[in-house]
């Protein structure tokens, strides 16, 4: 069992881990306001799965990896069809398994996910700038320890 000043120190942490999720969440409402074609967290979920895989996915593949229900996974996949001005991605019968449906990201949806992407990168470099060059390496280092352990709750 941590001591009390470690147990004080992680309950900080903790906090302020999780008042920075709340300004990132404000950030991305502010930028969202007028503008039509923006995603949402289980959209670009989805699109970052079907980007980051070097095969086609399945609409059960998907699933596992961004860990929602069938029925939410059902409606994000037909948003992603239908609520955008061209399809972000295509389903299509998979050929091995003719009960499981492949989901391939289009040209569009491939498009616009960079741009997502790349202005939430842009925003966060712009502030990133103002940290030392210590302060960056030491964010770096436990920002990647801390990925690793939630990701191994994940697996």
């Amino acid at each position: 069992m941590p001591e009390e000043n470690d147990q004080n120190s992680i309950y900080a942490m903790a906090e302020e881990i999780f008042a920075l999720t709340i300004v990132a969440w404000k950030e991305r409402l502010k930028s969202r306001r007028g503008r039509a074609e923006e995603l949402s967290e289980a959209q670009f979920l989805t699109l970052e799965s079907l980007v980051q895989s070097p095969q086609n996915q399945t609409v059960g593949d998907i699933l596992r990896t961004i860990a929602v229900a069938p029925a939410q996974m059902s409606r994000i996949i037909r948003s992603l069809e239908e609520d955008f001005d061209q399809p972000l991605v295509a389903c299509e019968l998979n050929r091995e398994d003719r009960r499981k449906i492949d989901v391939i990201i289009t040209d569009h949806g491939r498009k616009l996910y960079e741009e997502f992407r790349d202005s939430r990168l842009t925003r966060t470099r712009e502030l990133l700038a103002e940290l030392s060059e210590t302060d960056r390496r030491d964010f770096i280092r436990v920002c990647g320890r801390m990925r690793e352990l939630y990701n191994k709750e994940i697996d």
